[in-house]
């Protein structure tokens, strides 16, 4: 792996903690830093689906499916929708940036 692919994958790594934790936040724990790694168990699948170049509709499934099977919760299909759009545009960005 080449320095630019290192980058770009921590880089990825690091937005989409960022978006999980602040923006898609399920369990409401965005203003406890007690929790800021809440989410990390969901990183590896969501960076693969990113690095795979799925599109935001398949990433906000996997996002509603998390919801329903680790929350309990009623998938928010607009929140996913809207986290999945944030994702696919930080990875544009980070691939036009390290080529």
């Amino acid at each position: 792996m080449n320095a630019a692919t290192s980058t770009f994958d921590e880089e990825l790594a690091r937005r989409t903690d960022e978006v999980l934790h602040y923006v898609w936040d399920p369990a409401g724990v965005s203003n406890s830093p007690v929790a800021r790694h809440d989410y990390d168990d969901f990183l590896p699948a969501i960076l693969t689906l990113l690095r795979d170049g799925k599109s935001a509709d398949a990433i906000a499934t996997h996002l509603d499916a998390l919801e329903e099977n680790e929350f309990g919760l009623e998938a928010d299909t607009e929140m996913t929708g809207h986290v999945a759009d944030i994702l696919v545009e930080w990875r544009e960005l980070l691939r036009a940036k390290f080529p």
